[in-house]
C-alpha cells in the first residue's frame, strides 16, 4: 500500500480531468493484463480437461471435471464475492446507475479465478462478460486508491468495463461503443476520452501478449463477397429469425434462473457443479469439435462444417448456455451468442446457396454472429463493430447492418429490453431509462446552497470571535471583508496557538479556504468535502461569498433520489405571478404565509401576525393555483376572484397590528418549488405553514409539500397543525414544550413569547424524556431553560422529567393527561436518512396529539 500512498499524493497535483486521463491509461493497462490472464487461465484448465480424456471414457472424464470445476467456482463465488455470479455486466450497469453493488479488487480476483474454473471446466459460457466486470472492478479499486472526483468516477468505471471488453475481443472500437451504447448512453468528451484510452491500451496489450483468440482467421480461398440485391431478403430473414430466437433465448435464461431458485433450491456450489456435470455430459456425446468453443466458431465461419453440424451446434449450445447461466456460474453470454449466431447464419446461408448459389454460407455465418448477439444484448452498433473488428472486412458491414437492425426491431417487439436489463429486473433492480440521471451530477451547488450566511470580519479580535462562538451553535465562520471571502475560522483555529485577546482574526483564521462556485456539480462538492475532510464549503463567485453548502444538503439530495422523489428539478418551469399587492417595506424582516384552505386561513394568519408584530416583520401572503403539467404556467388563464378574497381576509386581520401585508397569486406546476421560489425572491426570514398531518409518501417525513420546504428553505420554518378544537379564537393557554437540545429546540423557545397570550396567564410545561435505564439523568439544561423563561415571560413555567423508552409516546401521553392546548417542538432537517429509518420524533408527536402542534425549524445559516 506504500506505493499507492505515494501514487495518491503525487496525483493530488493533477487537475481532475488530467487525473481521469491518467487513471484511464492505468485502467486499460491492468484490464488488458487481467483479460490475458483470464484467457490463458481458461486455456490452461481447458487444455488439462482435453488431455485428461486419455485417462478414461469422455462421458466419465468430462462430467467429472465439469462437476468439480463448477463446484469449486460456485464455492469461490459464494464464500468470497456473491456479486460475481453470472455475467457481471448487469452488476456493472447497476453500479453505474448508483445501485450499491460492490466493485473492488476482491470482486475482480474472484471473478478472474471463478471464471477460469467455470469456463475452463466446460460450462458453455464466455469470458467476455467477466472481463467487463473485472475491468470495472479494477477501475473502482483504483478510484479508491487514487483520489478521483465522483464526477469522473462513473466514466472511469465504464472505461474499465470497455477496456475489459476491448481486450477480450481485441476490438478497441467495440469497447468504446459498448460504453456509450449500453453502459452510459453518454457521448461527452470525458466519457469518450477515457473510454478510448482505456479500450485502446487494453486491446493493444491483449494483442501483444497473445490474447486475441477471438479474431476470426478467414481462409483466403473463401473471401467475404460483396452484398448482392438477391442477398437482402435472406439477410432480412436472418434478422427476423435472430430476433425471434434471441428473444426466446432471453426468456429461457430468465426461466432457467427461476427454475434453479425455486425448483432446485440448492446452494450455489452444487448448482454450478450440477450445471457443469450436465453440460459436460452432453458435450461428451457430441462430436469432438464441441469440446472447444473457439474452434467450434472457427469451423462455422470458415465453411469447414455442414448444415447438419450447424443445426446440432445451434440446438445444443442454445440448451447448454441456458443450463449453465441459470446456475449462477461466473461466465458471460457473449461467446455463446456468437456461436449461436454463426450456426443460425450458416443454416440460412446454406439455404440461400442451395437455391441461388451466389453467396457462400460463411457470409451469413458472420452476419448471424452480429444479428443474434444484437437480439440478445440489444446493442446494434456494438454488435456491428465487434464482428467487423473480428474480421476486418468492409464487405461485411452492410449485411451486418441489415441483420442487426432487423434483429433489434423484432426482438424489441417480442421481448423488450436487453438480457442485462431483464436480469436486473429478475433480481428486483429496475433502472431508470436515463442512467445518467444522477442527482449529484445533474445538480449544482446553487441548487442546494444556503444563501443566508453568518460571517465575521478579519478586523475582529480574538475576544470578539469567542463571543460570536458563544452565541452560536456553529463550529466555524467564513471571514469576509467587503463581501469577499478572505478566510475561515474554526474553534480548532482558536485553540492552535496562544493568541492574545486582542489578536486580530486575520492572524488566527485559515486564509484561502477551499471553495466552490455556484455552477460546481454536487458530485465535485462531495469530492472536495471527502478529500479535505470538511463538513461544508463556502460558495463564491469572483471571490464574493454567495452561500454555503453542507454535507446534510447532499444527504438530502440523495435521500430524495432513494425515495424516488423528484422535488428538486432545475429544469422545471418557474411559477407565473398573476396578481400582486405591495405595502410599504417598513419591517425588519419578512414572514411568508402560504394560504390554501379558507377554513384554516384565519387561524394561521392570527399566529403569523402575532409573530410578525413581535419581531417587526412584514407579512407576505401567497396563494398558489396549480396548472396542468403539459402547459406552461404563463399560458394558463385563471379566475383569481377566490384567491383575492382569501388574501383580502389576511389583509384585514393584519391591519389590527398595523403590519405591512404583501399578497401574491401564482400559477405553478409544483407547490413546494413555488414556495421555495418565493422565499428566495422575496428574501423571506420566516415561513409559517399549515399542516393537516396527511399520510406521508415513501421517503417522506411530514408530507410532499411540507417536507420539501422544511428541508430546503433557507429561512426559519414554523409548521402548524391545528387541533381538533373548534374554538375560532385559537386560545392557547396551556403549552407543552419537549426539550432535547439543539438549534431547533432553541428556536422554538425564542418563538414562544410571540405566541403565548400574555393576558390569560398561560401555563408552560418544559419536559425532558430520559431513558428508563438512566438512573441519575442530568436535568441542568432543563432547569436552566425553565428559569430563563420565567424571567422573560413572567408566567408559570414547570420543569417536568419523564422516563420512557419512547420519547414520542411519553410526550403524547403527557399532553393528553395535562390537557395541553398546544405542543411545541423543534422540527429537524439534519439526519434525514436516519429519521426515515428509525422514525421522526417531532413528526410522531405532532401526529399523535389531538391538540394544536407547532413545529419549529431554525434558520440554517453559515458555519463549518
Amino acid at each position: 500500500m506504500n506505493y499507492f500512498s505515494f501514487l495518491k499524493k503525487s496525483t493530488l497535483l493533477l487537475s481532475p480531468k488530467r487525473l481521469a486521463i491518467f487513471e484511464a491509461c492505468l485502467i486499460g493497462l491492468i484490464s488488458g493484463l487481467a483479460a490475458v490472464l483470464l484467457k490463458q487461465g481458461v486455456g490452461w484448465v481447458g487444455g488439462f480437461r482435453v488431455h485428461s480424456l486419455h485417462l478414461a471414457y469422455p462421458w466419465i472424464v468430462l462430467p467429472s471435471i465439469g462437476l468439480l470445476g463448477g463446484f469449486l467456482a460456485g464455492l469461490l463465488v459464494e464464500r468470497i464475492a456473491p456479486e460475481t455470479s453470472g455475467s457481471g455486466i448487469p452488476q456493472v450497469k447497476a453500479v453505474l446507475a448508483s445501485v450499491p453493488i460492490p466493485l473492488n479488487l476482491r470482486v475482480a480476483l474472484t471473478k478472474l479465478l471463478g471464471g477460469i474454473l467455470a469456463i475452463g471446466s466446460g460450462l458453455a459460457l464466455g469470458r467476455e462478460g467477466p472481463t467487463v466486470q473485472i475491468g470495472a472492478s479494477i477501475a473502482a479499486q483504483l478510484s479508491k486508491w487514487i483520489p478521483t472526483s465522483p464526477e469522473h468516477r462513473r466514466q472511469l468505471l465504464a472505461a474499465g468495463a470497455g477496456a475489459g471488453l476491448a481486450a477480450a475481443f481485441d476490438a478497441p472500437m467495440a469497447g468504446v461503443l459498448f460504453v456509450v451504447e449500453e453502459l452510459l448512453q453518454d457521448v461527452s468528451q470525458l466519457t469518450l476520452g477515457t473510454a478510448i484510452l482505456a479500450s485502446f491500451i487494453g486491446a493493444v496489450l491483449s494483442h501483444v501478449l497473445g490474447g486475441q483468440s477471438l479474431v476470426v482467421n478467414l481462409n483466403s480461398a473463401t473471401p467475404i463477397s460483396s452484398l448482392l440485391m438477391s442477398d437482402i431478403p435472406f439477410y432480412l430473414i436472418l434478422g427476423v429469425l435472430s430476433g425471434l430466437l434471441g428473444s426466446l433465448f432471453n426468456w429461457g435464461i430468465i426461466q432457467s434462473l427461476t427454475i434453479y431458485s425455486r425448483v432446485l433450491p440448492l446452494s450455489l456450489p452444487w448448482r454450478v457443479g450440477l450445471a457443469g456435470f450436465i453440460c459436460a455430459l452432453i458435450v461428451s456425446l457430441l462430436p469432438i469439435a464441441f469440446r472447444d468453443n473457439t474452434g467450434l466458431r472457427e469451423l462455422l465461419v470458415t465453411g469447414q462444417g455442414n448444415w447438419q453440424f450447424a443445426a446440432i451446434a445451434f440446438i445444443s449450445y442454445f440448451i447448454l448456455t441456458i443450463i449453465a447461466y441459470g446456475s449462477g456460474a461466473p461466465g458471460g453470454l457473449f461467446a455463446p451468442t456468437l456461436i449461436l449466431g454463426a450456426a443460425l447464419g450458416y443454416l440460412i446461408g446454406t439455404v440461400e446457396y442451395s437455391f441461388l448459389g451466389t453467396t457462400l454460407p460463411i457470409n451469413y455465418a458472420l452476419a448471424g454472429m452480429g444479428a443474434f448477439f444484437c437480439a440478445v444484448a440489444r446493442v446494434p452498433i456494438t454488435a456491428i463493430v465487434i464482428v467487423f473488428e473480428m474480421t476486418r472486412d468492409f464487405n461485411l458491414v452492410l449485411p451486418l447492418m441489415i441483420g442487426c437492425v432487423t434483429a433489434y426491431l423484432v426482438g424489441e417487439k417480442l421481448f423488450s429490453k436487453s438480457i442485462y436489463d431483464r436480469l436486473l429486473e429478475w433480481n428486483g433492480i429496475h433502472l431508470e431509462k436515463d442512467t445518467a440521471d444522477n442527482l449529484l451530477i445533474q445538480l449544482q451547488a446553487k441548487d442546494l446552497m444556503q444563501q443566508k450566511v453568518e460571517t465575521l470580519t478579519s478586523q475582529m479580535t480574538k475576544t470578539e470571535v469567542l463571543q460570536a462562538f458563544a452565541h452560536s451553535h456553529h463550529r466555524g465562520f467564513p471571514v469576509v471583508n467587503d463581501g469577499n471571502l478572505v478566510g475561515i475560522v474554526t474553534q480548532s483555529d482558536l485553540n492552535k496557538g496562544n493568541f492574545a485577546d486582542d489578536t486580530p482574526l486575520s492572524q488566527i483564521m485559515t486564509p484561502q479556504p477551499v471553495t466552490v462556485n455556484p455552477t460546481t456539480s454536487l458530485a465535485h462538492v462531495l469530492y472536495l468535502l471527502n478529500r479535505w475532510q470538511l463538513s461544508r464549503l463556502p460558495v463564491t463567485e469572483a471571490r464574493r461569498l454567495v452561500g454555503i453548502i453542507t454535507r446534510s444538503d447532499l444527504i438530502r439530495a440523495e435521500a430524495n433520489k432513494l425515495g424516488s422523489i423528484s422535488e428538486i428539478n432545475p429544469s422545471s418551469q418557474r411559477s407565473y405571478l398573476v396578481y400582486e399587492t405591495r405595502s410599504p417595506a417598513t419591517g425588519k424582516g419578512r414572514l411568508l404565509v402560504p394560504l390554501a384552505n379558507p377554513q384554516t386561513a384565519s387561524k394561521l394568519i392570527q399566529l403569523a401576525t402575532a409573530i410578525a408584530h413581535q419581531r417587526n416583520y412584514e407579512l407576505v401572503c401567497l396563494q398558489i393555483i396549480l396548472a396542468p403539467h403539459h402547459r406552461p404556467p404563463s399560458e394558463i388563464s385563471v379566475n383569481t376572484a377566490k384567491s383575492r378574497r382569501l388574501l383580502r381576509q389576511a389583509e384585514r386581520l393584519a391591519e389590527k397590528y398595523q403590519i405591512p401585508v404583501h399578497t401574491q397569486v401564482r400559477i405553478a406546476h409544483n407547490v413546494a418549488q413555488t414556495i421555495l421560489e418565493t422565499i428566495k425572491q422575496e428574501h423571506i426570514d420566516l415561513t409559517l405553514m399549515g399542516w393537516n398531518a396527511e399520510p406521508s409518501a415513501t421517503g417522506r417525513i411530514f408530507g410532499t409539500v411540507v417536507d420539501t420546504v422544511i428541508r430546503q428553505a433557507a429561512c426559519e420554518v414554523v409548521l402548524i397543525k391545528l387541533g381538533e378544537s373548534e374554538n375560532p379564537n385559537l386560545e392557547l393557554n396551556k403549552w407543552l414544550i419537549p426539550m432535547a437540545g439543539g438549534p431547533n429546540a432553541e428556536a422554538a423557545l425564542q418563538l414562544l413569547p410571540a405566541l403565548i397570550p400574555q393576558d390569560n396567564s398561560p401555563t408552560i410545561e418544559l419536559c425532558q424524556v430520559f431513558h428508563q435505564n438512566e438512573l441519575q439523568p442530568n436535568t441542568s439544561a432543563l432547569e436552566k431553560s425553565a428559569h430563563a423563561l420565567r424571567k422573560k415571560l413572567h408566567t408559570n413555567v414547570k420543569a417536568i422529567t419523564l422516563k420512557s423508552n419512547s420519547v414520542a409516546k411519553a410526550v403524547i401521553n403527557l399532553a393528553r393527561i395535562d390537557e395541553c392546548d398546544v405542543v411545541m417542538v423543534g422540527a429537524s432537517r439534519e439526519g434525514f436518512l436516519q429519521h426515515t429509518i428509525n422514525g421522526n420524533i417531532p413528526e410522531a408527536i405532532a401526529r399523535g396529539v389531538n391538540s394544536t402542534a407547532i413545529l419549529v425549524r431554525s434558520r440554517y445559516t453559515s458555519s463549518l
